[in-house]
C-alpha cells in the first residue's frame, strides 16, 4: 500500500497553500446547522472541479461527491460542516465576526469552535489528491459532507432524504475529528470511542402561592432541588465504579421573584454513556426518581419529559480500526497512538448504520505542538490548551491539515490501494 500512498500524497505540496486558504476562509465564514449554504456551495464547486459527480441538497445542505475509478471497493469518507453559536476569542487574523439572528431576538455570534472547518478542508484536500492520482488506486470514493452534526439531526436528515439509494453502498465508512492533542498526532481506538448523549427537559408541576404562605403552595423549587440531589446518586450508587457515565443537570429554571412561590420548575439534563444497557438503565432511573420526587412532594400533576437531543455511541469496528491503526503506525510512526475514550458525542454512526457497513472514526491533534509540550511539562494541559467548543479553540493550520489529509488517504488506501489487505473489515457490521 505504501507505494500507492506515496503516489497519492506526492502532490500534497502543490495543493497545500490552496487548502490552507480554503480552511481560513471557512473559519472566517462559519454557518450553523442546516444553514451551511455558503460552505456547501464551495464544497460542491471544488468537487466538480476535481471531476467528481456531485449531489447537492441531501438532507438540506448536505453535499456528496462520487469518483468511480475502475472496479474495487467503495470507501465513504465523511466530514461535518456546521459551526456553533459561540463568540470567537482567538485573536486570529481570520477569526469569525459572523453574527446571525438569535432565537430570542438580537444577534447571535457564530464560530467554528469544534474544528469542522478542519474536517471539511482535509476531505477536500484528500478528494483532490485522489482525483490527481487515479493510477494509484482502484474502486470508488464517496466524499460525504454532512450538515448539522452539532444538533444531532444532520445524519438522520441525509438518511431520510434517500442517502442509501442515491450513492453506491460503501464497504466501509471513515471519519476523523480534530481534538486538543498536539498537531501531528493521530489516534485510533477499536470498540467504544465516543459516548452516547441524551439531553432531556423535565418539567415539574407544583402550586403557586405567596412567599409568606408556603402552606398554600406545593413548592416546585424544593421539588427540583430534591430531584437534582437524588439524580446524582444514579452514577454514584446505581452503577459500578468501573462503569463510565456522566449525568449533569445543566439548567434549573423556576420563579420570577423572591416572594413568589412559582407553579413549575424546569430542569435540563445531559447524560453520557458508552454501553447501551447502561444508557437504558440511567434513563429509566431518571424517570423513576423524577416521578417519585414529584409524588413525594405532592405534585398537582405528573412531570413531563422531553428529549431535546439524542446521539448514539460511536463504537468503532474492530477489524476496520485494526487495519487503519496498522497503516497509521507504518506511516506516522511515533505520532500514531491509541487514543483514550472521549465523552464527546457524534451522530455520524447513523450513516454506516443505515447502510449496514463497518466504520472507524479516529482523532487528530490540532494544538500548537510547542505550546502543548510546554503545558504538558508544567502539568497544565487542562488549563492552557483550549478544548473543542471553547471560544479560544483554534487548531493551527499546520501540521493539522497535512496530518488530516494524510490520515484520510492512508486509511482509504487500505481498501483502495494496490496489494493484498491484511483483514476483511467489510465482513463485519458496524
Amino acid at each position: 500500500m505504501e507505494s500507492g500512498v506515496g503516489t497519492v500524497l506526492g502532490p500534497l505540496g502543490e495543493i497545500r497553500a490552496g487548502i490552507e486558504d480554503f480552511y481560513r476562509d471557512l473559519h472566517a465564514h462559519p454557518e450553523l446547522g442546516m444553514r451551511e449554504y455558503r460552505t456547501a456551495g464551495k464544497v460542491a464547486r471544488r468537487l466538480r472541479d476535481q471531476g467528481y459527480d456531485v449531489i447537492e441538497g441531501v438532507g438540506g445542505t448536505g453535499v456528496i461527491g462520487v469518483l468511480v475509478n475502475g472496479t474495487g471497493p467503495t470507501v465513504m469518507l465523511r466530514a461535518d460542516m456546521d459551526a456553533l453559536p459561540v463568540r470567537e476569542r482567538t485573536g486570529l487574523p481570520y477569526a469569525s465576526e459572523v453574527t446571525v439572528p438569535g432565537p430570542e431576538g438580537g444577534r447571535q455570534p457564530v464560530m467554528h469552535a469544534c474544528g469542522h472547518d478542519v474536517h471539511v478542508s482535509c476531505l477536500i484536500g484528500f478528494a483532490d489528491l485522489m482525483a490527481r492520482a487515479r493510477n494509484a488506486w482502484n474502486g470508488t470514493v464517496v466524499a460525504l459532507f454532512q450538515p448539522s452534526e452539532e444538533n444531532g439531526d444532520g445524519a438522520d436528515a441525509m438518511i431520510q432524504d434517500g442517502l442509501t439509494e442515491r450513492v453506491p453502498k460503501p464497504d466501509v465508512l471513515l471519519a476523523q475529528h480534530v481534538l486538543p492533542y498536539p498537531a501531528g498526532y493521530v489516534g485510533t481506538r477499536a470498540g467504544p470511542f465516543l459516548s452516547a448523549a441524551d439531553s432531556l427537559r423535565v418539567t415539574l408541576y407544583g402550586r403557586g402561592a405567596h412567599g409568606s404562605s408556603p402552606q398554600a403552595a406545593i413548592d416546585p423549587v424544593v421539588m427540583a432541588a430534591m430531584t437534582v440531589v437524588r439524580l446524582q446518586t444514579i452514577v454514584s450508587r446505581e452503577l459500578a465504579a468501573t462503569t463510565p457515565a456522566v449525568l449533569t443537570v445543566g439548567s434549573i429554571q423556576s420563579g420570577s421573584g423572591p416572594n413568589v412561590i412559582p407553579d413549575r420548575a424546569v430542569l435540563q439534563l445531559n447524560v453520557r454513556t458508552y454501553d447501551p444497557a447502561v444508557r437504558e438503565h440511567v434513563l429509566a432511573s431518571i424517570e423513576r426518581i423524577v416521578r417519585a420526587e414529584a409524588q413525594a412532594t405532592g405534585a398537582v400533576r405528573e412531570p413531563e419529559f422531553e428529549t431535546l437531543a439524542a446521539f448514539p455511541p460511536t463504537i468503532n469496528d474492530e477489524a476496520a480500526t485494526d487495519e487503519v491503526a496498522r497503516a497509521f503506525a507504518a506511516h506516522f510512526g511515533a505520532d500514531a497512538h491509541t487514543i483514550d475514550v472521549q465523552t464527546a458525542s457524534e451522530d455520524m454512526s447513523r450513516i454506516p448504520g443505515a447502510f449496514g457497513v463497518p466504520f472507524t472514526y479516529w482523532g487528530i491533534g490540532g494544538a500548537d505542538p510547542g505550546r502543548y509540550a510546554e503545558a504538558e511539562r508544567k502539568g497544565t494541559v487542562a488549563q492552557d490548551i483550549p478544548v473543542n467548543h471553547s471560544p479560544e479553540f483554534a487548531p493551527v493550520p499546520q501540521p493539522t491539515l497535512d496530518t488530516g489529509i494524510k490520515a484520510l488517504a492512508i486509511a482509504a488506501l487500505t481498501w483502495l490501494g494496490p496489494g493484498p489487505r491484511t483483514g476483511r473489515a467489510e465482513d463485519h457490521t458496524a
